[in-house]
């Protein structure tokens, strides 16, 4: 299919679905007083068609993403918006809260889309164009939550209940036929199976510990059912983190993950998640408060809605402003500003709580950082990952946010409930509760700053930040693959497992990067095909630049590491070399790093490990035994054990 035209068309289309899917997370939220008496149940009952949305958000996001990145993003999309769709049309017949539980699971399975979408617009838009189209996408999780509360209410009150899922149905089919009709599929596809058993095991920590945090506070935080959440989640998290290392083509890549840039971003987008949501829960609730509180104003739902409305409106304003902080400046620099306003914003509203337009202002500034800081994330998650896992890193740093948000709809509950006042014999928050709010909020937004200043900045011009997170011919993009084996002694070529690969032009242009998978095999996104320098490096063996020919898809040629980066040594004896003595190397943790055994001559060798500080240990044939401790750097080691006396390097 031929791509679009017109860069605004796409961006256009884009935003809408995003902010379409986006609003199905408060979708039910005004509702929530008149939901038991609607569908006939206990009010506790009745938050599971809240709860389940968020909970299959978190499951369905990770995966999705990692799937747009293997197998299109377009259809990746379309089947978010399938899910909605086939939720909203399950919604309009749906009277049991067993079906309509059934329908906000599959409505949440749409939020997925928002990170693919953005790695879209890194595939698809002009240089020019990338920096405002993934902030606005980005803010479409903030402004959705805000349009969707004055929306539901509105439909709800002239319309009905179902109503709101008939308005979702449409709007999904016709987002459908949109997307079909204007976004191209993606040319940068990965391939390669799922991993599902590590998609298994994350959704099933992440269900644990979102049940956890978000049910915890009407189980009661001791209770056994969120004792058992939360361990549950902890032992699936201890069994997904080995499995994904081990993985051949992990769901998600850790070690990318664990790179500085990625992680700092990901633990900053939890605080800001945080620090953000808090916004949306209280100032709703603020100006429905009865006037008898002495500081409500006794506002409808309806009346409270249509207040957020000027912060929604200062998110999409923002978006190309954030965009040309970060053009100008760098993402980081955004990040931290955008945390600061955060910052500025719940300071004010500590103090400004006499008029509604006190409120109303205080929650603009609020959603001001919202939106420079989430225009940030996506840029600093873009260029810090290889460019075929863009989705599947942007649907990570979509899950943290989540994750901050569920932590804080928590964190104001218990709060809200802890500081009360009665009135009419009703207990009420306090005036003091909603502050403490903003307390934690500013907290959480100034850690999120301080997490941002330690993101390490590009030592290229702040300009290319945004504009250059894909080379300039990037528009005819292919994706080239090959494999990076080792071989050294006259040995056959064998995998070098999770090698990082470079690859950048004849002229020293970076163009992309990835990690081999465990057979060795790499994928990189490549402005045409053509001849390319390939620099390759993996544990043990010497780094290797080669020039290589990417001809086709279908050829795959390998980069050969020839160089062994080796621990060797030989092992003295009182009489003389230690044949047959075992050799075991332990890392700082004392988990084993190697394990080998002397040869008649004393002598033994090890691949390098990683570098570190290390224990060696020698048990020799006759039951003796002695340690060093060795300092290992990037280059092969020789060492000399001798016994029964401390040996020096």
């Amino acid at each position: 299919m031929p791509r679009p035209r017109s860069a605004g068309l796409t961006i256009t289309v884009l935003a809408l679905a995003g902010l379409v899917v986006a609003v199905m997370q408060t979708l039910m939220v005004p509702l929530i007083p008149e939901l038991p008496r609607l569908v006939g149940v206990s009010a506790e009952d009745a938050s599971w068609l809240i709860t389940a949305t968020l909970l299959a958000s978190a499951v369905a996001t990770p995966s999705l993403s990692r799937l747009a990145d293997m197998y299109g993003k377009r259809l990746m999309m379309v089947v978010s918006l399938g899910f909605m769709t086939a939720g909203s049309l399950l919604g309009v017949f749906g009277e049991s809260l067993g079906l309509l539980i059934v329908a906000r699971v599959l409505q949440g399975c749409s939020i997925a889309l928002i990170p693919i979408a953005m790695s879209i617009m890194r595939d698809e838009l002009p240089r020019e164009r990338l920096g405002s189209a993934v902030a606005l996408v980005s803010a479409t999780l903030g402004i959705g939550a805000a349009v969707g509360l004055p929306l539901s209410g509105f439909i709800y009150l002239h319309f009905g209940f179902h109503a709101l899922f008939w308005v979702s149905t449409v709007a999904g089919a016709l987002m459908i036929g949109a997307v079909l009709a204007t976004i191209p599929e993606s040319r940068l596809r990965s391939g390669g199976a799922f991993d599902l058993l590590g998609a298994v095991l994350l959704s099933g920590a992440l269900v644990s510990l979102l049940l956890a945090i978000t049910k915890g506070g009407h189980w009661g935080w001791i209770s056994e059912p969120t004792l058992a959440a939360f361990s549950l989640a902890a032992i699936l998290f201890l069994a997904w983190l080995p499995w994904e290392l081990r993985a051949r083509r992990p769901l998600v890549d850790l070690r990318t993950t664990a790179r500085r840039p990625v992680l700092l971003t990901n633990i900053s987008s939890f605080l800001i998640g945080f620090a953000m949501y808090c916004n949306m829960l209280t100032t709703t609730e603020v100006l429905q408060m009865p006037t008898a509180t002495g500081y409500g104003f006794g506002l409808t739902a309806m009346q409270a809605g249509l207040a957020m409305l000027p912060a929604a409106l200062m998110m999409v304003l923002l978006a190309p402003v954030s965009a040309t902080i970060t053009r100008r400046f760098g993402a980081s620099i955004t990040l931290i500003a955008g945390a600061a306003t955060l910052a500025a914003g719940y300071l004010l509203r500590i103090f400004l709580m006499t008029s509604e337009w006190q409120i109303i202002i205080g929650a603009m500034v609020v959603s001001a950082g919202t939106a420079i800081a989430y225009a940030a994330m996506p840029v600093l998650i873009m260029r810090s990952v290889p460019a075929t896992e863009t989705a599947a890193a942007n649907g990570v740093n979509t899950v943290l946010r989540s994750i901050g948000t569920s932590t804080a709809s928590a964190a104001v509950a218990a709060v809200l409930t802890t500081f009360t006042l009665s009135v009419a014999g009703v207990d009420l928050p306090d005036r003091i509760a909603f502050q403490t709010v903003w307390v934690l909020a500013a907290v959480a937004a100034v850690l999120g700053g301080l997490v941002a200043i330690a993101i390490p900045r590009r030592r290229t011009p702040p300009a290319e930040s945004p504009d250059q997170l894909r080379p300039e011919e990037s528009i005819e993009e292919v994706v080239a693959r090959g494999r990076v084996v080792g071989t050294a002694f006259d040995t056959a070529p064998h995998p070098a497992a999770h090698a990082t690969v470079n690859v950048t032009s004849l002229s020293g242009r970076a163009l992309d990067w990835n990690r081999a998978d465990g057979s060795g095999e790499f994928a990189v996104a490549l402005p045409r095909w053509g001849t390319y320098v390939v620099t390759a490096s993996a544990p043990g063996w010497a780094s290797r630049a080669v020039v290589v020919a990417f001809e086709s898809a279908e050829k795959r040629p390998e980069v050969v590491l020839t160089e062994r980066r080796l621990l060797t040594g030989h092992v003295l004896a009182p009489s003389g070399l230690a044949a047959e003595a075992s050799i075991l190397l332990l890392d700082a943790d004392g988990a084993p790093a190697g394990h080998a055994e002397t040869g008649p001559e004393g002598r033994f060798q090890l691949p390098l490990p990683a570098p570190g500080q290390y224990v060696l240990t020698v048990v020799s044939a006759d039951g003796d035994a002695t340690a060093q401790d060795l300092i290992i750097g990037q280059e092969s080691l020789d060492v000399t054990v001798p016994f029964g006396v401390r040996a020096a390097r």
